[in-house]
């Protein structure tokens, strides 16, 4: 008897559900182009936090008996700049890991902005029916009516070129993305119980908004978010490359194509390199953001 005893809270904490977290690592490493986007991430990470240190030049440094400088393994390169010098001298890699600094910045700030401006608005459209919903909805399809890029050049063009601006604009192009996904997310919330039960007790309004029902709106718009880094690096490259960005000597990938097209044919390098830093940060950034659909929704869950 004694025996049999023993074995029933063993065999109940066996059959105990693993933690969200632990789930969540089982479902995401089975995607390994997740993984590897994972893996590109936190390596730009850690290259943008230690730009300094890593950088063996600083990014706006001329050095004018290297212009044109080939990469060290093309005939003409030295190791003294690994991957060449631009037409004026500047070493490239250090202005590619200086500008990795600058890409992941650009997307923190408007994935953070766009974020909570879009939130806010989809849980105001949410709860609030009539006509302030239809308002702001019809705000946000107006917005995404215009090209992405396009509504982005308009924006730079009324508060004037430079990369704050760019920023503020690109935030204006993520966002009814969040507040469409915010909105669609708190319409299937409020249907449930414990909504209800949250309004018998007595809760007030910000508290449902903010306590209650968003927390369950997160996992959508992770994702969202996620993806939404991929297009405001890419967004803010094109603003910098049509020179509504970034402006020199800032080592911003998009500023440095523009710089150096045309060379393109003398120099492949500078041309080539920084597009391929904007081709590998936006491909990471898609892969991490379809693994973590996958993960984090229950319907795709194998």
């Amino acid at each position: 008897m004694a025996t049999d005893a023993g074995a029933i809270p063993a065999a109940a904490h066996s059959a105990a559900p693993p933690h969200p977290l632990v789930e969540f690592w089982r479902y995401f490493r089975q995607n390994k182009g997740a993984l590897a986007g994972l893996g590109v991430i936190i390596f730009l990470g850690l290259v943008a936090i230690f730009a300094d240190v890593l950088a063996p030049h600083p990014p706006a440094e001329q050095f004018r008996d290297a212009l044109l400088r080939p990469p060290v393994w093309q005939d003409g390169g030295t190791w003294r700049f690994v991957l060449g010098t631009d037409d004026i001298g500047r070493d490239i890699l250090s202005r590619l890991t200086h500008g990795a600094r600058v890409s992941m910045a650009v997307g923190v700030f408007v994935i953070a902005l766009g974020l909570l401006v879009g939130v806010v608005l989809g849980l105001t459209a949410g709860f609030f029916s009539g006509p302030v919903d239809i308002a702001i909805m019809r705000a946000m399809d107006t917005l995404l009516a215009m090209p992405a890029l396009l509504l982005a050049i308009v924006v730079v063009a009324i508060l004037g070129p430079g990369l704050f601006n760019a920023m503020l604009a690109v935030s204006v192009v993520v966002l009814p993305g969040f507040a469409r996904l915010t909105r669609a997310a708190v319409l299937t919330e409020l249907s449930k119980d414990y909504v209800t039960a949250a309004r018998m007790t007595g809760a007030r309004l910000p508290r449902l908004m903010f306590i209650t029902v968003l927390p369950n709106c997160l996992a959508p718009l992770i994702v969202q978010a996620t993806l939404g880094f991929s297009t405001a690096i890419l967004d803010t490259a094109a603003l910098g490359f049509l020179g509504l960005g970034a402006q020199p000597p800032t080592p911003e990938w998009g500023t440095m194509l523009s710089d150096a097209l045309q060379f393109i044919q003398r120099a492949w390098w500078v041309v080539t390199l920084p597009g391929a830093a904007i081709l590998l940060t936006v491909l990471a950034f898609n892969l991490m953001g379809d693994g973590l659909r996958d993960a984090l929704d229950p319907k795709l869950k194998r």
